[in-house]
């Protein structure tokens, strides 16, 4: 899942509070067992403030905006979250703090997905009688006309690409350009609640993609409005839209009355009303959350550095915050077709102060450097040879293994490049500021772009037209689990298969024959230990090939207002669980 969030690079640096390069222990903390407030990261592991309490007004806020409300066009991390709160899924996260939270739980399905087929077919039961926010049933052909819609990359060009990858329905181009369903074949509906996948090969993680992200919500077709569904998507959850939502601005969520708790354990209907205000500045959204006016910050990234040194340095306040090991990993990518010699790519990752970088984070309260793509939560997960630091224990560059890599490269004067970010991310502006510093040292001469977070994705970093138009060689980026499994990590990023016109995530565009070769078989292992040796290979394999510069697993210090009720950092996310939220006062 894509990433969620100015101050230097030295100001950054000035925050960590005296701590160094080593790990901080935050979440090994078992936290609050019994569910009380009023202790540093008891949120991690157990859910703060249980309450049934009704009513109120829970406010969340953002620096930008949301890719869409179409929970089949997006792909952060918070937005699939987010969309929770009025679209179920056939299958979805568990909402549980802990591990649980990271497994997968039937949601309009009566149980996981049956396979048969040696694993090319998967079936799925609907339970009955759940409704639109209109009192109509969802039926099968709902879902099967959602996942229809996902093929069209023109108009739903943010969400992620497994159904086109995986379903047996190759020439399909979407039901905006064929409007007989019938000619997609990549899922049977016997009856009203019945869907039968058709899988091309065998996949035994599919009960994952049917549930990490939004895509299978249902959608009514006669409802469906193209690019413009995400203005008032038709609601299957708790909530509602009052009225259309207004992008860069915000919008108002009620109570759906048609919504039966009987057949939704993962989700509450507590407050009255859930707002959400786009375009403020992330430093004012840290204010009023501390000040408890605002209870969440959408992107769930953690709070800026000013936030971040008053609430670690101030006891009353640490009480109320939380500091988990949140799955995402922020990195860098670097692009293999406008830098395509790999010994100039290698220069970079030599050359990177990657302890500058580590600092834009927050030092220890910010996360781990990292030395692997896969973060350590993914189901077997190695730790990696960290291939270019052998001579530079303390991450701060080699600028004499730069400088061979770059002779061997061609250009031992160095090279030129374009670096861009998200500019409403202080966190990651620093990062680029830091990492231009370190290349400057070599010869690299960066020029530093800033994009918003809403368009970042889908029109900069992960648009190919646009990274070979600008020569865009660098990009902040971050990824968290689709789901938690080396194939939910690292296949969007690196399999040749997932480049996309827009909403790219293999934003290094890499194509390696090797790669590839283990994608196309890893599908058929069985065993999930054996896959997991697979895809360790794959991501040593990127990393020789300096596609990914690693820099911090995230730890994000999450700060819950005393009047929210509810709260628990949510594995599957990343960050706190916004479909179970009460407020109160």
């Amino acid at each position: 899942m894509k990433s969620p969030k100015v101050v230097t690079s030295a100001a950054a640096g000035l925050v960590v509070l005296g701590l160094g390069l080593s790990a901080c222990g935050g979440g090994d903390d078992d936290g609050d067992k019994a569910g009380g407030s009023g202790k540093f990261d008891a949120g991690t592991t157990a859910v703060v403030n249980p309450s049934d309490h009704k009513g109120g007004v829970l406010k969340m806020a953002q620096p930008d905006d949301f890719e869409s409300l179409d929970p089949a066009n997006i792909y952060y991390a918070y937005g699939l979250n987010f969309v929770r709160i009025f679209s179920r899924n056939l299958m979805t996260y568990t909402s549980k703090p802990g591990k649980e939270g990271a497994t997968m739980s039937p949601d309009l399905a009566e149980a996981a997905g049956t396979a048969t087929d040696g694993g090319k077919t998967w079936t799925y039961k609907l339970k009955r009688g759940v409704k639109y926010e209109d009192g109509t049933e969802i039926k099968a052909k709902d879902i099967k006309y959602a996942v229809a819609r996902t093929f069209d990359r023109e108009i739903l060009h943010n969400g992620p690409s497994y159904f086109p990858q995986l379903l047996a329905a190759e020439g399909y181009k979407g039901p905006f350009k064929d409007k007989n369903l019938d000619n997609f074949k990549g899922i049977e509906t016997p009856d009203d609640y019945t869907l039968v996948f058709k899988l091309k090969a065998p996949f035994s993680e599919f009960d994952q993609v049917v549930g990490f992200s939004g895509q299978t919500a249902p959608v009514p077709a006669d409802k469906d409005k193209g690019v413009r569904y995400g203005m008032h998507p038709v609601s299957s959850g708790p909530y509602k839209l009052e009225g259309d939502y207004t992008p860069k601005k915000g919008g108002t969520f009620v109570r759906n009355p048609n919504w039966d708790p009987a057949t939704d354990p993962n989700r509450k209907q507590l407050p009255d009303k859930i707002e959400v205000q786009a375009g403020l500045k992330a430093e004012e959204i840290d204010n009023r959350l501390i000040a408890g006016t605002v209870q969440i910050d959408l992107p769930g990234s953690g709070v800026q550095a000013a936030a971040r040194q008053q609430i670690l340095t101030n006891p009353k306040l640490k009480a109320n915050a939380d500091n988990p090991l949140a799955g995402f990993h922020w990195y860098v990518s670097i692009n293999t077709k406008s830098i395509p010699n790999v010994e100039c790519r290698k220069a970079i990752v030599y050359a990177a102060d990657r302890s500058a970088m580590y600092r834009a984070y927050g030092g220890e309260a910010g996360g781990e450097v990292a030395t692997s793509i896969q973060p350590p939560n993914v189901q077997g997960r190695e730790k990696g040879t960290d291939f270019y630091t052998k001579a530079d224990p303390n991450f701060t560059g080699d600028p004499a293994q730069a400088k061979a890599a770059l002779a061997k490269c061609g250009q031992p004067n160095g090279f030129s490049t374009i670096m861009i970010y998200r500019n409403d991310r202080p966190k990651e502006k620093a990062t680029a500021e830091g990492l231009k510093q370190s290349l400057d040292k070599v010869g690299i001469k960066v020029e530093l772009k800033g994009y918003p977070s809403g368009t970042y994705t889908n029109e900069q970093l992960g648009a190919p037209k646009f990274v070979a138009k600008e020569k865009v060689g660098l990009g902040t980026y971050g990824w968290a689990p689709d789901w938690n499994t080396g194939y939910g990590y690292l296949q969007p990023l690196t399999d040749v298969k997932a480049i996309v016109p827009t909403g790219n995530a293999n934003t290094e565009e890499l194509d390696d024959p090797d790669v590839n070769k283990k994608w196309n078989e890893v599908v058929s292992v069985t065993d999930p230990a054996g896959r997991a040796k697979i895809y360790n290979e794959i991501d040593a394999k990127t990393r020789e090939q300096a596609a990914i510069l690693p820099n911090v697993y995230a730890k994000s210090l999450l700060f819950r207002p005393t009047n929210l009720t509810n709260v628990y950092f949510h594995a599957g996310f990343g960050m706190y669980d916004y479909a179970n939220l009460g407020v109160t006062g």
